[in-house]
């Protein structure tokens, strides 16, 4: 990049809102996942204003722009492939407005998922989706890649709460959709095509969300399983009962016994599985459906039914299912948390797979899963160093996504495509749906200046 774009673009946001120096850009160069690549400068906006303004120059001279929040997406959508400018929102950070009476919030971008759950806690009311990393994903990442969490099977995606975005397009132009109604068919629905678009549309600056009320009580019970068919079988009664939860999470034995050594929470490690499950709501109600949950546990073979007795011990439970990812990654130098859905029905199915994979190409690989809605994420730990492993764990995640949509499902369910699966999209999409997705591309950033070399 000349060094004259370089005092073009810092004097947009001023000089202590800009760098080049070497170790910020190796900083900005990596996600999760193990590519990497530098950008030629990294920008912090801080308005709209100035988010439009830099990607006017960058359309005028061709530069590549990469959006990015915390960079915890996990396929590999904010690495700069192709160098150029790293846009990153953290400064964007405010919670603009909580309005009660309407339950609707705007927020920018850079806010904390963590953060702005909390404080809409204070008027009552919930934000659900929840992402494992909520205490440092984004509000503006979630929408990119269209996150979920555990608490996905009875509340939904991101995609699900979002009522208005800012976004300002390749060409600088900057587009309002959606506002501030609950209800709103007028048009197309624009805002639902920028969430999960992984930045390749749009740069996100202003979100509006809806709201819930905040359930009364919520209740958290541990199932433990000898064997994995019956933690599988367990999730379809439950669901079959009538009663979804407000989370049902599966952690298979690599996992748990990884969790348990780090966070020493008691967990048995000599078993298959282990179910969480959190139901929420009225306090009547949920003694109700807690006890037809531990009812239809014990039928399905459950060795151990535990129940929270406070919210300090559900909290811990959860805690250790939300560190599991960073726990088994600390096990090995380099991993890879993939993720694929399948229908519920076919959950043990997949899980099998992902284990005969494992045992195929002599790969460690644990498994966790959003049980309720069929969501896996098998985690393949390794060392990029030794050639011939890192083959196979490519040779295993194909594997993987290709059993995946064989048992009817899909490459993601929540992380998105990014780079680490764009060779596999093929197997998901059709070429008539891949010729619209390239078109809009094209419509909306007809130089290919946004977040190139991901899966569009």
């Amino acid at each position: 990049m000349k060094v004259s774009i370089k005092k073009e673009l810092t004097a947009i946001v001023t000089a202590d809102r800009s760098t080049d120096r070497p170790e910020d850009l190796v900083a900005y160069s990596v996600d999760p996942h193990i590519v990497e690549h530098r950008p030629d400068i990294v920008l912090f906006p801080e308005t709209t204003d100035e988010v439009s303004a830099i990607l006017k120059l960058a359309f005028r001279e061709d530069i590549p722009v990469t959006p990015r929040g915390s960079g915890t997406n996990l396929a590999g959508e904010t690495v700069p492939m192709k160098g150029g400018i790293v846009l990153a929102l953290s400064r964007m950070d405010k919670i603009l407005k909580i309005d009660r009476g309407n339950r609707i919030a705007r927020v920018q971008p850079g806010a904390l998922n963590y953060d702005f759950q909390q404080e809409v806690e204070k008027y009552g009311l919930m934000y659900p989706p929840d992402p494992s990393s909520w205490k440092v994903a984004t509000m503006g990442g979630t929408v990119g890649t269209n996150a979920g969490g555990p608490k996905t099977l009875k509340y939904g995606v991101t995609r699900d709460y979002l009522l208005g975005l800012t976004v300002v397009l390749a060409n600088g132009d900057i587009l309002k959709t959606g506002g501030l109604a609950i209800k709103n068919v007028t048009g197309y629905d624009l805002t639902s095509l920028f969430c999960g678009s992984e930045g390749t549309l749009g740069v996100v600056t202003e979100i509006i969300v809806r709201l819930i009320p905040k359930p009364l009580a919520t209740r958290t019970i541990m199932a433990v399983f000898p064997q994995l068919e019956d933690s599988s079988d367990a999730v379809a009664a439950i669901i079959g009962a009538g009663i979804i939860p407000a989370g049902l999470e599966l952690m298979d034995k690599v996992v748990i016994s990884a969790v348990e050594a780090d966070a020493k929470l008691g967990l048995p490690t000599d078993v298959d599985a282990i179910l969480l499950i959190e139901v929420d709501g009225d306090p009547e109600a949920i003694d109700s459906q807690a006890r037809k949950i531990e009812q239809i546990l014990k039928e399905k073979n459950s060795s151990q039914v535990i129940a929270a007795a406070n919210q300090a011990e559900a909290d811990r439970l959860w805690t250790g299912r939300r560190a599991a990812f960073s726990v088994m990654a600390r096990l090995r130098p380099n991993s890879i948390i993939e993720d694929a859905t399948v229908p519920v029905t076919n959950l043990t199915a997949m899980i099998r797979k992902v284990l005969d994979i494992s045992r195929k190409h002599d790969l460690q690989i644990g498994v966790l899963a959003h049980a309720g809605d069929g969501n896996l994420h098998p985690l393949i730990l390794f060392d990029q160093r030794n050639k011939d492993e890192l083959h196979r764990v490519e040779k295993a995640s194909e594997e993987i996504f290709k059993e995946a949509i064989a048992l009817g499902g899909t490459l993601s369910g929540e992380h998105g495509i990014g780079m680490s699966k764009a060779a596999f999209l093929p197997l998901a999409l059709d070429e008539v749906a891949l010729s619209v997705t390239r078109s809009i591309k094209q419509s909306l950033d007809p130089k290919g200046i946004l977040n190139p070399g991901k899966f569009v």
